[in-house]
């Protein structure tokens, strides 16, 4: 056998590999290595954009809670201050209440008063009467002495 003559069967052999190998697997190969990087490369993609996301999500839900804090904060402001109006109106309306009892009291209090100042005036006068019946020993008309008798209790 001849060492050239195999060698150029081999280097023949060699080429016609190579060139089948690019024709029937080199680009099949290449082909699902490009589609598999590309897929990678999406998924890269995807990953970034779904921690922008993330992030925009998360900055969105922060602003939501301080938003939802500060409405929070404004409605237990507005309600302190409309428990304190009611605190308010009702010490209002009690001193009203108060008042109008105590000038239900006087008033009540002075009609007592004045029907004490007229029974006390009454038996004053009945006293009056009696008293000078018993000075004078006879009885006295207050039909024609109540002119006298109203000035006694006038004095009184």
């Amino acid at each position: 056998m001849n060492l050239n003559l195999t060698l150029i069967g081999q280097a023949i052999t060699f080429v016609v590999f190579i060139w089948l190998f690019q024709r029937y697997l080199y680009a099949p190969i290449n082909a699902a290595l490009t589609n598999r990087q590309q897929k990678i490369q999406e998924g890269l993609q995807a990953a970034e954009r779904g921690e922008k996301e993330q992030e925009l999500a998360e900055q969105r839900a922060k602003e939501t809670i301080a938003e939802a804090k500060e409405k929070a904060q404004e409605m237990v402001g507005a309600a302190e201050r409309r428990a304190n109006e009611i605190r308010e109106e009702a010490a209002g309306e009690a001193r009203q209440e108060a008042d109008r009892i105590l000038a239900n009291a006087r008033e009540e209090a002075e009609q007592e008063i004045n029907r004490a100042r007229q029974e006390l005036t009454q038996k004053v006068a009945d006293l009056a009467v009696e008293g000078a019946e018993k000075i004078l020993e006879r009885e006295i008309d207050k039909s024609a002495h109540s002119e006298v008798l109203d000035r006694v209790v006038q004095r009184l």
